[in-house]
């Protein structure tokens, strides 16, 4: 799949990044190839593998044991803040 000119000037745009005339080709080039890459490993048939929770057999991730470590400071952090109110942070309306 090839990604187009405009399509990287729109995601530009809804990015906020300010591209020069130079960086738009390099961007589509470089995207265009990544979705080409995407496009292969979606054909690849997988139907018939086992999934893995470790990429090496036999091995297994050790987790360490799922204790409290630390005390709860929220209280401590919100006196900080400009505005709280039922242990949330007030923050300005963004989006009308």
């Amino acid at each position: 799949m090839s990604i187009t000119r405009l399509q990287i000037e729109g995601i530009a745009s809804l990015a906020r990044l300010a591209l020069s005339g130079e960086e738009i080709p390099v961007y589509v080039e470089s995207l265009s190839r990544v979705l080409g890459l995407v496009e292969q490993l979606q054909r690849i048939d997988t139907g018939g593998v086992t999934p893995m929770a470790h990429p090496l057999p036999g091995q297994r991730a050790r987790l360490r044991p799922d204790e409290v470590s630390e005390t709860d400071r929220h209280e401590l952090y919100q006196r900080n803040a400009p505005q709280v109110q039922a242990g949330l942070y007030l923050v300005p309306r963004v989006i009308d």
